[in-house]
């Protein structure tokens, strides 16, 4: 393996664990403008450091990142637009109902929705939507996705599928080299798919699974997908994962804050939402766990 510095180092077995890098919006802009992404910890002090000066935001993309980044300055009297391409927020996620819940949490915090828009320029503390309309942002922060960072595994030869592919031990197409984390894409047994996911709670436990596969265990990646998102006082706990569903079946009311929303595919809840029932989100987890189907089944 070549490093940047031009030396060389052997290895027995070797972790890919590059991440992802944001998506960066071909945004004109005109001095003064103040654009932001979030994914480091240097990123979230230069928001903050902008926030000394500043009285009102424009977040482009209705994603968790963009949401969460919306409540945070909401919490701190900043008055925010949210601009996003979908007609509801993170509908593709999780569905329209918890989408438009989501939406009028945020509208009841004073947030201002412009969706099916994006920004087309960035004029000092003007932004520009694609209706034409104006907006004043004092700050922008774009959050529109992620791609994998793949470019040294394309380098090296191996298998990539909009990630790196590994097998259910996470190991890439060339023996003896292992990938995780939001680069990952593995055989998922809750879902009989290949699936890449983005959550940190998922890269710390293919992390360890990961290291103990290069130690000498052959332990498959079985963990049901988790995160959370907090939106104000209220959390969103997920597991499992579902990129397409037949049927939303929502257990108590969004409304009161107290819900558990199963995705499902035929007979099969292929994962869980809850608000306001952690243990619920536990027990489904564990009986996700205790579903798992053969690798290709």
């Amino acid at each position: 393996m070549r490093l940047g510095d031009g030396r060389e180092l052997g290895f027995g077995s070797l972790l890919l664990a590059t991440g992802a890098d944001p998506i960066r919006l071909e945004l004109p802009s005109t001095a003064g403008a103040r654009i932001f992404y979030l994914r480091t910890i240097a990123d979230c002090r230069a928001i903050l450091a902008a926030l000394n000066s500043a009285k009102t935001a424009v977040i482009v993309g209705t994603s968790f990142i963009g949401l969460e980044v919306a409540a945070s300055l909401r919490a701190r009297g900043i008055e925010v637009h949210v601009a996003g391409l979908d007609r509801v927020p993170l509908e593709r996620v999780l569905g329209p109902e918890v989408g438009s819940f989501v939406q009028a949490l945020h509208e009841q915090h004073g947030v201002t929705f412009h969706l099916g828009q994006s920004a087309t320029r960035v004029d000092g503390t003007q932004v520009t939507l694609t209706n034409g309309r104006t907006l004043q942002a004092d700050l922008v922060v774009l959050g529109v996705g992620v791609r994998p960072a793949i470019a040294l595994a394309e380098t090296a030869g191996l298998t990539v599928d909009r990630g790196i592919t590994v097998n259910e031990y996470l190991e890439t197409s060339a023996p003896g080299i292992f990938a995780a984390g939001d680069i990952a894409r593995w055989p998922d047994p809750h879902s009989g798919e290949r699936i890449r996911v983005e959550h940190w709670v998922v890269a710390q436990r293919q992390g360890q699974v990961a290291a103990r596969n290069i130690l000498g265990s052959r332990q498959p990646f079985a963990a049901a997908p988790f995160f959370w998102s907090q939106h104000y006082d209220v959390a969103i706990n997920y597991v499992g994962h579902a990129d397409k569903w037949d049927a939303i079946v929502i257990e108590g009311a969004l409304s009161s804050h107290d819900c558990a929303v199963s995705y499902r595919k035929g007979e099969r809840t292929l994962a869980v939402a809850t608000i306001g029932r952690d243990l619920a989100n536990l027990r489904a987890e564990r009986l996700l766990e205790a579903q798992v189907a053969p690798v290709g089944a």
